[in-house]
């Protein structure tokens, strides 16, 4: 299980040690997109989905989903994150709705995860809120962008897939 660190020697599964790790200011970017029938992304864009402003309780939920990560999956530290920001874009064209989630925190380990489920559970309320009109939405493109801080640097997504 070499290069794998959630595991031991014995190939169990454990939580790291971070506990000989520098504190650095940590940041990690990711991106993803939730794409849907033109009828339903005009209803998004207008505000007049039957359940709400689908943008804005989407984004709270990335932000409550980005604050609770270490208890979504289970090798996970609990991070005292210093900022969460989830950001939309409508996309007419291929009828979809791309979501952007930072996060940031000053501590021994990185907050990629903590980006990666905010968006994940951001796309996941649109769907619930819209899934009244068309459960056939698709949610895809879901990856980290890039990730700042600690002993391994930076890292970079080769190539963007959305401009961000």
């Amino acid at each position: 299980m070499s290069g794998l660190t959630h595991f031991d020697a014995q190939g169990q599964a454990h939580m790291v040690d971070v506990s000989g790790k520098a504190v650095t200011h940590r940041i990690a970017k990711a991106e993803g997109r939730i794409r849907m029938e033109r009828a339903t992304l005009e209803l998004v864009k207008s505000g007049t989905a039957k359940k709400g402003d689908v943008l804005g309780v989407a984004r709270i939920a990335g932000i409550m989903a980005a604050k609770r990560t270490s208890e979504l999956i289970p090798l996970c530290h609990p991070v005292p994150l210093t900022r969460v920001a989830v950001e939309f874009e409508v996309d007419e064209s291929r009828s979809a709705v791309f979501c952007a989630a930072t996060a940031e925190t000053l501590g021994v380990t990185g907050v990629e995860m903590e980006a990666l489920t905010a968006v994940q559970m951001a796309l996941l309320t649109i769907y619930d809120m819209c899934k009244a009109v068309d459960r056939g939405m698709v949610m895809d493109g879901i990856r980290l962008l890039e990730k700042q801080g600690g002993k391994s640097g930076s890292w970079h997504a080769p190539t963007p897939e959305h401009g961000s």
